[in-house]
């Protein structure tokens, strides 16, 4: 039996899989993730197909993500030891202002997709750092990139432009939007088990330590809140999200901030875990309950609760409202905030099918459908490995 890896690298975590390649769709084997990369106690999980628990806990020190990968592909090799690796593939940030597609990744691809690594400096060295590594321990096998940017290729002209002068906009300064693996897999979801709605005027919350929104029409994206670094729109775990780029003037010049102090701020300092003081993980902030986590909590929900608004007006209307991620998939609290008061826009919220994490948790009577569906960006991945490799069997080059 033919398999595929999949790496998934995000700011502090990385998810992995382990998929049976099939006639239909990719079978998972087993998945699991690598979370808190970096801290006192980073936690690890994994489970076969059956159940089955093959890690679950804390770990010991897991300093960055090249430890991550170790210990991931460490566990796929003692748990799965006859396993036939024919494929890897890589969940990629950027790919720029022209992929839109997944594609086979080889040295020199991997060399001019480093050069977005500015675009992207919490995640694309990650990435492809992972498929480096890839590589060699799995040198007989094809590595395929599958890239968050792709999924909003297709914008309107408006929503990719920044009012700069022109000549910026054609070297590539423009609104590219993010997630687009996971807003992949709710669309797919979408048109086989509520076809209707697929065709119809969705917003997407993605609510993670990475968060953003994409408004969509048919199933394609249209407009998102995330625009030419990973940096704009929502706040998130320790990134700041939307930000008046005077505040980035005043920190040079008054505060006397290098680039890479600005960077290290905006990215790794900020949101949740600035406003609140205490931590970027919503579970701490939710049992912590002290001043400064609720503010963190309000501001974060504030500002999805805003977006919103400015995805409907994209859309010309609502007619769903998805939460995914994996606070939008578990928080009970953070649904419950962004869905309260919004009446005006036709969304009126269950509190009982909340509280019990169903799929659908608006009430009978709500004009927008609200539902909670948990992500698969791994099972995105497989299925673009599957794709590519029974179109071109040998996809390898040197």
């Amino acid at each position: 039996m033919t398999h595929v890896v999949t790496l998934n690298a995000g700011s502090s975590s990385m998810k992995f899989g382990l998929f049976e390649l099939t006639d239909d769709d990719p079978i998972m084997v087993c998945t699991g993730a690598v979370e808190r990369i970096g801290e006192p106690e980073p936690l690890v999980k994994a489970k076969s197909s059956d159940g089955s628990v093959l890690a679950s806990g804390t770990a010991g020190e897991i300093r960055d993500h090249a430890a991550a990968l170790d210990w991931v592909l460490n566990l796929l090799a003692r748990s799965f030891p006859n396993s036939d690796v024919t494929a890897v593939g890589h969940r990629v940030v950027h790919g720029g202002p022209e992929i839109d597609a997944p594609v086979p990744l080889t040295k020199a691809s991997i060399q001019e997709l480093d050069k977005l690594s500015p675009f992207a400096p919490l995640h694309q060295p990650h990435n492809l750092a992972g498929a480096r590594a890839a590589m060699e321990r799995f040198p007989n096998a094809d590595q395929i990139a599958c890239f968050d940017t792709a999924f909003h290729r297709n914008h309107p002209w408006e929503n990719d432009v920044f009012a700069l002068p022109r000549e910026y906009y054609d070297k590539g300064v423009r609104r590219y939007g993010f997630h687009g693996l996971s807003y992949e897999f709710i669309s797919d979801h979408m048109a086989k088990t509520a076809p209707l709605l697929h065709e119809g005027r969705v917003v997407v919350a993605h609510l993670g330590n990475g968060a953003s929104m994409c408004a969509m029409i048919g199933g394609r994206s249209v407009g998102s809140t995330m625009g030419f670094s990973a940096l704009d729109g929502l706040p998130m775990g320790s990134r700041c999200g939307q930000l008046d780029p005077g505040v980035v003037l005043y920190l040079m010049d008054q505060e006397g901030l290098s680039a890479d102090e600005i960077s290290d701020l905006l990215f790794r300092k900020s949101g949740l875990l600035g406003l609140s003081g205490l931590s970027n993980d919503m579970r701490t902030l939710e049992k912590a309950d002290t001043r400064e986590s609720r503010q963190a909590i309000s501001y974060f929900t504030f500002r999805i609760r805003r977006e919103l608004g400015a995805m409907a007006a994209i859309l010309g209307g609502i007619d769903a409202l998805v939460f995914t991620g994996g606070i939008g998939e578990n928080s009970r609290l953070v649904r419950e905030r962004v869905c309260s008061g919004m009446g005006w826009l036709g969304i009126e919220l269950n509190p009982d099918a909340n509280a019990d994490n169903d799929r659908i948790i608006s009430t009978d009577l709500s004009r927008v459908v609200v539902m909670a569906i948990p992500t698969n960006e791994e099972l995105v991945i497989a299925r673009a490995a599957a794709d590519l490799l029974a179109k071109r069997p040998r996809l390898r080059t040197a």
